[in-house]
């Protein structure tokens, strides 16, 4: 399990969120089967996403996520995290790989190529908020330092580290987002940059003096104070981070639904049965012929097939939005299956 710090510091002018993620970048490569390159990219971009959960949500119901939508050949990341420090994700190509840099590091920037950075945040009521940049350079941290100044107006350092060993597995990871908040002076901003320059990276110093051990460094002389997590129930002032799936058997089940009856009378045969494979944590639920058939009570479009209505495994019914379906054909149920006030 990870860990999240909080804190003030240059007395009060800056915002410090910090993650160790070495446990959870770790269970991401297993579950994904990751290449060195992809375990970086997908490790960077999900402790990114916990750093930007705590710097701009508000509630503990509002998610975050991040989609780094790249040209290189890891065909992108999308990554969800929400402020209880719960972080899922996965990449398109998790076995592409590029050659090493010249300094010898990995490529990420090249595996990821040239694109676009989406950042959605989802708000408790349904409502969902998206901004859009361009990729800065596709290393990560570069890119969400660029977002949180050009959508969200913050100035901002971002600093991610990823390294592994041996046959890939996670050494460490980490990330510190420091915010510049409005009406820090010269003087804090100029021992922050002196702070920062000519620091050979992130990895190194959480590798040799660990997360607490970085932050010094990184904050020499403007006085870090961590904030007490203690009063909202972190008993170890520090909010755990982990791989977190919202995955389980019910929805599985529930995606089945969207095939023809037809489609899953063809599974049975042919493959006596069902596999779901979940694409965020790569969990698989197989399910027997009985289940699969007891997804009968459905409502179809007559003209296109699409679904308009089905029981959810939790008793509720889903129902198609608007009057109109998507071939232009008037929406019509038995009345016996609306959905009750």
């Amino acid at each position: 399990m990870g860990r999240i710090l909080r804190g003030l510091a240059g007395e009060g002018n800056l915002r410090v969120v910090a993650a160790e993620t070495t446990d959870v970048v770790e269970e991401a490569r297993l579950r994904h089967g990751l290449s060195p390159t992809a375990t970086a990219a997908l490790g960077r971009a999900m402790t990114g996403a916990l750093l930007l959960a705590q710097l701009l949500l508000k509630t503990p119901k509002e998610r975050i996520t991040l989609r780094v939508e790249g040209t290189g050949p890891l065909g992108g990341i999308v990554v969800e995290a929400d402020p209880q420090g719960n972080v899922r994700g996965y990449v398109k190509n998790p076995k592409a790989e590029v050659p090493l840099r010249e300094d010898g590091k990995l490529n990420v920037g090249e595996l990821v190529g040239g694109g676009v950075l989406r950042v959605d945040r989802s708000l408790p009521n349904g409502e969902v908020y998206t901004s859009t940049v361009p990729l800065v350079s596709g290393e990560i941290a570069e890119d969400l330092a660029h977002y949180l100044w050009q959508s969200e107006q913050i100035p901002s350092a971002v600093l991610l580290g990823v390294r592994v060993k041996g046959e890939g597995e996670v050494e460490v990871a980490g990330g510190v987002a420091i915010q510049v908040l409005p009406g820090a002076g010269e003087e804090v901003l100029g021992r922050l940059e002196a702070n920062l320059k000519g620091l050979p990276g992130l990895t190194p110093l959480l590798r040799e003096k660990g997360l607490e051990g970085a932050l010094e460094v990184l904050l020499a002389g403007l006085g870090f104070a961590r904030t007490d997590l203690r009063a909202l129930g972190y008993l170890q002032n520090e909010i755990p981070a982990r791989f977190r799936c919202r995955c389980n058997r019910e929805k599985a089940l529930e995606a089945l639904v969207f095939f023809t009856p037809e489609e899953r009378e063809e599974m049975i045969v042919k493959d006596g049965g069902a596999e779901v494979v979940c694409h965020w944590c790569g969990e698989v639920y197989r399910f027997s012929p009985e289940e699969i058939r007891s997804l009968v009570a459905e409502v179809r479009c007559p003209d296109c097939g699409a679904l308009w209505l089905y029981p959810k495994a939790d008793g509720t019914l889903f129902r198609i939005e608007g009057e109109t379906c998507r071939c232009g054909r008037k929406v019509e149920l038995p009345s016996e299956t609306r959905p009750q006030a």
